[in-house]
């Protein structure tokens, strides 16, 4: 028993880590600008309590599938919250404003995990006022009404109070966003207007395709242009490949990253399509292709407004746009393949984020492959602010 006890005890304190974690930083790096901040941060630590009790009462029952079933129980819970707190750090690095609750699919998680660390804190405390051996009904049913009511008082705290922050952040335009301009007086222009050319940007591409659902592998790229100069690097995974590429493209200088790590110099002739969001821009999204673009409405990417556009693409057009995805498709014809993009243009006229996917025939990628799909993310953020490309170390 007394094994079991420290078991559980321990079990209990992860718990209240993990806790104690999600609302650390809610209380220490939450700040959207509401009036009501601090009491996001606070609401958030409103478990740790619950979890305390488990430590000091811990949930001891004397029978093996008992006992077994309540360890599973905190362990659930402890799985449940990682992803909540994933989430919750991930929003705060992206500066966005939206509540730390808003959609079902955040939500149950963290539900899950509130109501199963207060039933296995209530088992512990239902033991110090009920003595029955085991788990007996009136315990469990002790436990359960505990669990409920804590679950509902504390999410309902939390949910109200991260709620009411972001309704008076409704009519308030966030103070800066890596997107661009953050003024609702500013009109993003009509999907088949003039489109700024950014004279800088910080660009992130990520390629990913499948054939007949089997991965055909990902490719990530991050990158820095100024005018005509560009630096990025890529990582590319396939089942049989992993391997590094880079440009630099510096006046009439350009360097290539070989596959030993070596930067080697070439010719600027034929790195002129690695332009990244310049390249779209000539490309894909010319005014020629954007003529009978789709307008799909006005919305707010980490607080900056745009109007999200899409337009239809050919193979030759997409992989002319996104060069990189003859890494994941090799020789393989993309005459007869057919996509489209999603593409956001921002307060300032300049474009700062593309969507989208291209599919076809998979003979040529995989053996009795019948259709693959390649998916295209690619932002364009900072853009118009300092940046400065310099010659590699070779």
């Amino acid at each position: 028993m007394r094994v079991r006890q420290f078991e559980l005890r321990l079990l209990a304190v992860a718990l209240t880590v993990l806790w104690g974690l999600g609302g650390l930083i809610a209380l220490a790096a939450y700040r959207p600008g509401g009036p009501v901040d601090i009491f996001v941060g606070l609401a958030a630590t409103l478990p740790l309590p619950v979890s305390v009790a488990a430590i000091v009462w811990p949930p001891l029952v004397r029978s093996d599938r008992g006992a077994a079933g309540v360890f599973w129980l905190g362990l659930g819970a402890s799985l449940l919250l990682l992803p909540s707190i994933a989430g919750l750090s991930n929003q705060i690095v992206e500066g966005g404003t939206q509540p730390l609750l808003p959609s079902l699919e955040v939500v149950y998680p963290w539900v899950l995990a509130l109501f199963a660390t207060s039933l296995f804190a209530g088992l512990g405390l239902s033991r110090q006022l009920i003595s029955e051996v085991g788990i007996g009904r009136r315990r469990l049913a002790a436990s359960l009404s505990f669990a409920l009511a804590t679950t509902f008082v504390i999410g309902a705290v939390f949910t109200g109070v991260s709620l009411a922050d972001n309704a008076a952040l409704a009519d308030r335009p966030g103070v800066h966003s890596r997107f661009g301009p953050t003024s609702s007086a500013l009109i993003p222009p009509p999907c088949n207007g003039v489109i700024v050319d950014a004279r800088s940007s910080q660009v992130e591409l990520d390629i990913w395709g499948d054939v007949d659902g089997r991965s055909a592998g990902t490719a990530t790229l991050t990158g820095s242009r100024s005018g005509a100069n560009v630096s990025w690097k890529a990582q590319v995974t396939r089942s049989d490949l992993f391997v590094e590429y880079g440009v630099v493209v510096l006046g009439t200088s350009a360097w290539t990253l070989e596959p030993d790590g070596q930067w080697q110099s070439t010719g600027k002739a034929g790195l002129g399509a690695d332009m990244l969001d310049a390249t779209a821009l000539q490309q894909a999204l010319s005014e020629t292709n954007r003529a009978t673009a789709e307008d799909r409405g006005l919305e707010y990417v980490e607080g900056a407004r745009a109007r999200r556009c899409r337009v239809a693409v050919d193979g030759p057009t997409f992989m002319a746009t996104f060069p990189q995805l003859a890494w994941l498709s090799g020789d393989a014809s993309v005459k007869a393949w057919r996509g489209q993009l999603d593409y956001w243009i921002f307060g300032d006229g300049e474009l700062g984020r593309v969507e989208g996917f291209v599919n076809g025939s998979a003979q040529d990628i995989l053996p009795h492959g019948l259709l693959a799909t390649f998916n295209v993310r690619m932002t364009a953020t900072d853009r118009d602010s300092g940046v400065s490309i310099s010659a590699p170390r070779t």
